[in-house]
């Protein structure tokens, strides 16, 4: 894709999220986005047939944007725990989340649970080479990396969805511990056996 149009690709998708933000998905329109990104809609539809491939497009960009940049293996299972709660907290924090959630509640169930999405298998990808990594180095038990993968992102995605519900509960230290808790034990080599 060249410059240009991956410049006005993320111009649309910065727009989307402009808008989202201030109306929610439901009321956030191709039109409003062409407007707001100062575009004739019908140059956003070179880029996306309609507003929920670039509703989809969006979740995508943002989700897999809280994914920890960089290929630097973990050195040992305390550290994997922390970048994964790291990841997860990224993702709970993110202004669209919250919109989506708060305004949107049946697309974000949409999104992040009725569906298996180009972010949830990049997410589960990732987590997978790293569990891997950590198999190698003999820190992480044995098992499918990519079964103990998406265990981990169903955790991780119960998590951030239910947080808000269970704040009285666990605020934002106590959820962050206990979480990596969680991973942390569902990884460890200790105890488990095959």
């Amino acid at each position: 894709m060249a410059d240009g149009a991956l410049d006005t690709e993320t111009a649309i998708l910065d727009a989307a999220l402009a808008e989202v933000l201030a109306h929610g998905i439901r009321r956030t329109t191709a039109s409003d986005i062409a407007r707001r990104c100062g575009i004739a809609r019908q140059t956003l539809y070179r880029y996306w047939p309609d507003a929920q491939a670039v509703f989809a497009a969006l979740v995508t960009r943002e989700l897999v944007a809280a994914l920890p940049p960089g290929e630097r293996e973990c050195a040992d299972l305390d550290e994997l725990a922390g970048l994964l709660v790291e990841t997860a907290d990224r993702v709970r924090r993110l202004p669209l989340v919250d919109r989506l959630r708060d305004t949107d509640p049946e697309l974000f169930a949409h999104y992040i649970l009725d569906r298996l999405g180009t972010s949830q298998r990049a997410i589960h990808a990732e987590t997978a080479r790293r569990i891997a990594a950590g198999q190698r180095a003999g820190y992480v038990r044995a098992g499918d990396p990519a079964q103990l993968a998406a265990m981990v992102l169903l955790i991780a995605q119960s998590a951030v969805q239910s947080a808000p519900l269970v704040a009285e509960w666990l605020p934002e230290d106590a959820w962050r511990t206990e979480l990596g808790h969680a991973v942390h034990g569902y990884l460890s080599p200790r105890g488990h056996s095959r």
